[in-house]
């Protein structure tokens, strides 16, 4: 096995490893969002003034 060259071993295991630590690192790592802390937003329509009974609408 005259020129057998263990390093594509190398190149095999750091790309195996890349494929599964990026994802793993993008899971658990800081957030990118860039969305605004805007938070709940309160309610400024207007609020119903009275029911309505379907019965009185047939």
């Amino acid at each position: 096995m005259k020129g057998f060259n263990l390093a594509v071993f190398g190149y095999f295991f750091d790309g195996l490893t890349q494929y599964f630590v990026d994802p793993i690192a993008r899971i658990f790592g800081p957030s990118d969002d860039n969305y605004p802390a805007i938070g709940v937003q309160p309610f400024e329509g207007d609020s119903l003034a009275e029911w309505v009974e379907m019965s009185d609408i047939a």
